[in-house]
């Protein structure tokens, strides 16, 4: 089931610690981008879901639905769910969304209110204006208009290098299976991207000899 992410740094004091299976019925996306609507801010479709999105659409069940947002603009977002109730998560705890873990953690969850089911599992990204900065190396730097794009019905998604970057970290057997399905439709210079960024972030990581 959805836990929270690892790639968190020193736990900050207090919060909850996030049960085993926490009660998730997380949004399609497209009911993620009709209460997003209108919002002036560069976010979009993350991990197993914007592949599919890229791919054209769902191989396998997703358990959440996560989005990615500069972290100078969460407040847009945040004003875009008024009215749900908003946790910041990591390492396994989770924290009331003014506590001092928001400067620290990257992730905060949307659940419905009075302890509802979670819905959405928003990632605050570093950014510089409208450059997209990646959280595991801050030199590998790419313009929004670069890193999202769209389906034809307007929902938008990073593009699947990127995905692919942040997947290559764990290689679970759903990472490889995405990986899988999604290298044949990778571009040229998609591939060149990816194998450059991972040369950087993860050496010697299993997939750069099926990139090259």
């Amino acid at each position: 089931m959805s836990r929270p992410a690892g790639d968190d740094p020193e736990v900050p004091p207090g919060g909850e610690v996030v049960e085993d299976d926490p009660p998730w019925e997380a949004w399609t996306p497209s009911q993620a981008a009709a209460r997003l609507a209108g919002l002036d801010v560069p976010w979009a479709v993350a991990a197993g879901w914007a592949l599919d999105l890229f791919r054209g659409g769902p191989t396998r069940e997703h358990e959440d639905l996560e989005i990615a947002v500069p972290a100078g603009r969460f407040g847009a977002v945040r004003a875009a769910l008024a009215g749900y109730e908003l946790e910041v998560v990591g390492s396994g705890r989770r924290w009331p969304l003014d506590s001092p873990a928001f400067g620290v953690m990257t992730q905060t969850w949307v659940r419905e209110p009075g302890g509802g089911p979670y819905r959405l599992d928003i990632f605050r990204e570093p950014h510089d204006g409208g450059t997209w900065i990646c959280r595991r190396d801050p030199a590998i730097r790419r313009p929004y208009a670069e890193v999202i794009t769209a389906t034809r019905d307007g929902i938008p998604y990073l593009v699947p290098e990127v995905v692919l970057l942040f997947k290559a970290k764990h290689s679970r057997p759903k990472d490889e299976a995405d990986f899988g399905g999604a290298l044949p439709l990778l571009t040229t210079a998609q591939k060149a991207w990816l194998a450059a960024a991972l040369a950087r972030v993860h050496p010697g990581h299993h997939w750069l000899s099926r990139l090259r």
